[in-house]
């Protein structure tokens, strides 16, 4: 075990041992709130970009969170792949019906697919659970066709701050000392460098905040269970006791809690956009061939009056004096 800790974050037998569970349940439905949110905007990043991609692989689909959004707009052909095939079983497809899909049982960490299968990897929500996130960048450039592009969204490392403080407090306070209750998240610095190591250009990464309301700590815990997102590391502790639940409680709604009496839970989501190499790609200009200095930033406003007063004055050059009076113009 701690040879395994030294190697790997997250157990991921465990993990999709949970995952299963929430298959099994009949209201798994229900905790799909938050998934099914950034699901959605991460759609819209697959349309905002002005291609028809023909082929495209969901990894981690879990119950189908982007694929349904996908349409023929957008895509031909999708493949959907999940490590759980519980949760893959009931995965929904595209709504639209004239995208064709089906689904694959396949790992994050080992993906079966040949070398430049797909023109578009869209992942939500599976890859903070992935041990080695390089070697799975680098297996999604290896999938992706040459100007393909992976788009993503993942757990940052600010994500249930609230619950992680007030556990250790709790735990600090009735235990004499604390463990740790919420998996690690990937910190936005890190994505960047960790693309750019992969083989990745243009990359656009950004954040975004998800709050939400609970009525109490543990309606929060029974959320993120229902999500298969409760704590799979390696190091995790297998029993919280009661009195520390109750104290970490009592301490989350005194330091955090809405006036309502509800308590929030902040999610932090990175979105990150890489593309495979290709020589149809816009490519920098090189160093030294820049007409504005960094230095002159602060006068960009006065730069742009300046063009466009140049402009005015060269399209008023530019009109017949024997047409002024009817306001035509070469």
């Amino acid at each position: 075990m701690s040879q395994k800790s030294a190697m790997n974050i997250f157990d991921r037998t465990a993990k999709k041992r949970q995952r299963n569970v929430t298959a099994m349940a009949q209201n798994y439905q229900v905790f799909n709130y938050l998934k099914d949110e950034v699901g959605f905007r991460l759609s819209d990043r697959v349309f905002d970009i002005n291609r028809k991609f023909k082929c495209g692989l969901d990894l981690g689909c879990g119950y189908g969170h982007v694929s349904q959004h996908l349409s023929q707009d957008a895509i031909e052909e999708l493949i959907m792949c999940d490590h759980s095939e519980m949760v893959l079983e009931k995965a929904i497809g595209p709504e639209d019906s004239s995208v064709k899909y089906r689904k694959v049982v396949a790992d994050e960490e080992s993906l079966p697919f040949e070398a430049n299968s797909f023109d578009l990897v869209v992942s939500s929500m599976s890859l903070h659970w992935v041990n080695q996130l390089p070697n799975t960048f680098s297996q999604i450039m290896k999938c992706l066709r040459p100007d393909g592009v992976f788009i993503g969204a993942v757990f940052g490392g600010d994500t249930l701050f609230e619950l992680r403080g007030a556990l250790q407090l709790g735990e600090i306070e009735r235990e004499g000392g604390f463990a740790a209750h919420v998996s690690p998240f990937t910190a936005i610095r890190d994505v960047g460098g960790l693309l750019n190591q992969a083989g990745f250009t243009m990359l656009t990464i950004d954040t975004d905040e998800i709050r939400v309301g609970y009525p109490s700590m543990f309606e929060l815990m029974a959320d993120l269970k229902g999500m298969g997102e409760n704590n799979a590391s390696w190091i995790r502790k297998l029993h919280l006791h009661r009195d520390t639940m109750f104290a970490s409680s009592a301490i989350y709604k005194e330091m955090y809690g809405n006036d309502d009496g509800t308590i929030p839970a902040t999610f932090q989501i990175i979105y990150m956009i890489g593309w495979k190499p290709d020589p149809s790609q816009p490519k920098p200009l090189e160093r030294g061939t820049g007409n504005v200095s960094i230095k002159d930033i602060y006068r960009l406003e006065e730069a742009v009056k300046e063009a466009t007063d140049k402009i005015v004055k060269q399209t008023a050059k530019e009109i017949d004096p024997s047409d002024a009076t009817d306001g035509k113009s070469r």
